[in-house]
């Protein structure tokens, strides 16, 4: 992998200068000895290095986290090894394609749709690894950087905090703050960005870009719509699961959501949903990489509605996503179920459809709710990529 220095870069471009970014940044390479002291007595730490490296005793642990000295030793001595692991203990393979689209000496934001709440970014870091690309930044909800072990964890592996609650002045500020640091990270740093098309995950397999998010990432550019999303080199980024993680959390999060009542997440549910996902099998992976957002934004800009720009900006990306799914015969067949048809049964087997209904009837024997309508909303989740790609 190229090596990266991670500090703080000697030119600042305008839209930055007005910002104090200290608040959300990574970590740079001068600050690691400190954070990795404190890394190596977090009790949370033992554990996760007991369950990915169980043969390592705790004075070697401890090694490990003392002689890490960069952001970068941190991402190649420990997540790389970590996220193969669990892709080799949990998949049946993960493979991607559209590599050519990208210049391992550019910086793009890659905005990505979200499935999983670590893997989706970690993924991407080990494929850039492989193929010999820097890694990116990466944008983390602030629900999830809890001060202590995670937020260290986190800001060590590129990670920068998106702040989500606030007064509505409150979020304009922190929008604004954090369009104008994505784009530094970019045009100043010459450094990647992941960021989701929305925030958290989608729930019911349909990836929506939300316009929010654009809008958000124009705060910090100039009054010429080309230029401002020229300069932010986007790249759709697609990932697909073939088995969705977390997938009964999510139906249940759905089923009781359906039922008008305000869904109020339990202390730890984040937590787990990041361990669910790591444990859970995810059978095929595959990552596509879109091609860069140039020429469209020229013909987009023929639109005379800021608002409508914007809108026809976030349905090409929509389409990129959807063009690129890897469909799984869990999809057609799931399609095929809810509409009553046969349409799609050339993509798969009658045992893969009886396994899929065997997987969906465990999945749901525990859970809270009416069976017939939470195997719907089971259905739905895996049909959606297949109702997406026919648009």
């Amino acid at each position: 992998m190229k090596p990266y220095i991670s500090q703080a870069p000697k030119q600042v471009s305008s839209f930055a200068k007005e910002f104090n970014f200290e608040n959300l940044r990574p970590y740079y390479d001068t600050e690691t000895g400190e954070v990795m002291k404190r890394l190596a007595y977090y009790e949370t730490y033992y554990k996760a290095m007991a369950f990915l490296w169980p043969d390592m005793t705790r004075e070697q642990m401890i090694e490990k986290a003392l002689s890490t000295k960069t952001p970068y030793e941190f991402q190649t001595g420990y997540m790389r090894d970590a996220i193969w692991k669990i892709v080799n203990a949990t998949s049946t393979g993960l493979t991607w394609s559209g590599i050519e689209n990208i210049d391992r000496n550019k910086a793009y934001l890659y905005v990505a749709n979200h499935r999983d709440i670590l893997l989706d970014s970690a993924i991407l870091q080990i494929i850039l690894d492989k193929e010999d690309f820097e890694t990116s930044e990466i944008t983390f909800g602030s629900n999830l950087m809890e001060e202590g072990f995670i937020t260290d964890f986190g800001r060590m592996n590129r990670m920068f905090t998106v702040k989500r609650e606030g007064t509505v002045k409150e979020l304009y500020d922190i929008s604004r703050q954090l369009s104008a640091y994505i784009r530094h990270v970019i045009v100043d740093k010459n450094t990647s960005v992941w960021i989701a098309q929305r925030n958290g995950r989608t729930k019911d397999g349909s990836d929506i870009t939300q316009t929010g998010l654009l809008k958000m990432l124009n705060l910090s550019g100039t009054s010429d719509f080309i230029q401002s999303f020229s300069d932010l080199n986007i790249v759709p980024l697609t990932i697909s699961f073939e088995y969705e993680p977390c997938d009964n959390l999510k139906v249940q999060e759905l089923y009781l959501s359906s039922l008008h009542t305000k869904y109020v997440k339990a202390p730890g549910e984040d937590l787990n949903s990041i361990l669910t996902g790591i444990k859970q099998p995810k059978g095929k992976i595959h990552v596509a990489f879109g091609k860069p957002i140039k020429e469209e934004l020229i013909e987009i800009d023929k639109t005379s509605n800021e608002n409508e720009k914007i809108k026809l900006l976030a349905a090409h990306i929509d389409k990129c996503i959807y063009q690129s799914y890897k469909l799984n015969p869990v999809n057609y067949i799931a399609y095929d179920l809810i509409n009553k048809t046969n349409a799609f049964d050339k993509h798969y087997r009658l045992e893969d459809k009886e396994k899929f209904l065997t997987y969906i009837d465990g999945k749901t024997e525990n859970m809270t709710g009416e069976k017939g309508m939470l195997k719907n909303l089971f259905l739905t989740m895996y049909a959606n990529p297949v109702v997406n790609s026919l648009k």
